[in-house]
């Protein structure tokens, strides 16, 4: 009896300390204080997931990591859905929580907001704030990577992706690339056309109109009207006279100041509608569905003319001496 007392108090003891790290490794929040990010290609075993996120400091144990995952799978919380992909770590958690987290996929992403009327170099822009890209690669990108929008515009007939990158909030990991994040806005933009009911046939038309309805009326119920105003001049071989357009050739040159010049207004540029009587030769910017949806559909009106008034709505005119009317009284009310 005594001989078993004696053999009984190691093995107490063991179970003890065994229990004690348990503890620690299962209950205990342990990992990093800082940002750290950790890495989960596809088909990474289980027990390489382990080994990985015991690495980066992210958990105590790779062991232990491994057996609280095959102890899921066995009492059928899907342990074997592990997802790939990048996590974000910044505080010390326990074992339960980090697993969590990788069954359910969260993974890190960074959030893209891209808002109507926003032109290439505006996306550039967000792109490169968002730490994404470099401005200067992702409007390369932007300008190259033309084949994205074949559907729409024949080969060779597209000199960017400007109108076919759709206006939405994104989600990207911070090594998604150019190419998979203007994929993205593409489909996107098919998935919208789509809805619409857009023919592949008509769709350069309607995204160059739609451009321009965009960046010259801020109100949805106005943009049906704008539409006849731009489709009644080009049924009348008058030039669409519109500002965005003349702002955009300079863009591209590279030589906007934030103030339209006569120089600008008289200059050779396709994009410019006050030299040119038809639509600019691609869109101005990156319309939403609204203007889409005037675009594909105007208003039936006799309107040839619009100009804001002093509260930031339109006043419509079907002829010049109304129009001049209506600027008259702009320019009277923008003066008290």
């Amino acid at each position: 009896m005594r001989l078993l007392k004696f053999m009984l108090v190691p093995a107490v003891g063991a179970a003890l300390g065994l229990a004690f790290f348990l503890f620690l490794d299962f209950y205990l929040p342990y990992g990093p204080a800082h940002e750290t990010f950790v890495e989960i290609p596809a088909g990474m075993s289980r027990l390489q997931i382990a080994r990985q996120l015991q690495r980066q400091g992210v958990v105590r144990s790779a062991p232990a990591f491994d057996a609280l995952v095959l102890w899921n799978s066995l009492h059928g919380r899907r342990a074997a859905a592990l997802e790939n992909g990048e996590y974000r770590f910044d505080h010390p958690a326990g074992m339960q929580e980090v697993y969590d987290r990788i069954r359910r996929g969260d993974v890190y992403t960074v959030t893209l907001v891209i808002p109507e009327g926003f032109n290439i170099f505006d996306i550039a822009n967000a792109v490169a704030a968002a730490g994404l890209d470099s401005r200067t690669d992702f409007l390369r990108a932007e300008q190259t990577d033309t084949q994205l929008i074949a559907p729409w515009v024949p080969s060779g007939r597209a000199n960017s992706l400007e109108g076919y990158l759709f206006p939405d909030t994104y989600k990207f990991s911070r090594h998604a690339g150019a190419l998979r994040i203007l994929s993205a806005m593409v489909r996107q933009f098919g998935v919208e056309a789509g809805r619409l009911g857009m023919t592949p046939a008509e769709t350069p038309r309607v995204v160059i109109l739609a451009s321009l309805v965009e960046k010259e009326v801020n109100l949805d119920a106005e943009r049906p009207e704008v539409a006849s105003v731009f489709a009644n001049r080009l049924a009348a071989g008058m030039p669409l006279q519109t500002d965005p357009s003349v702002i955009y050739a300079s863009l591209l040159r590279g030589s906007w100041t934030g103030v339209i010049h006569q120089s600008e207004l008289k200059s050779d540029s396709a994009y410019n509608t006050y030299t040119h009587p038809d639509l600019p030769p691609g869109p101005i910017c990156n319309p939403g569905v609204a203007s889409l949806r005037a675009a594909l559909r105007p208003a039936r009106t006799d309107y040839l003319y619009f100009v804001a008034d002093a509260k930031g709505a339109t006043r419509f005119a079907a002829t010049l001496a109304q129009h001049n009317a209506n600027v008259a009284a702009y320019r009277s009310s923008s003066r008290h």
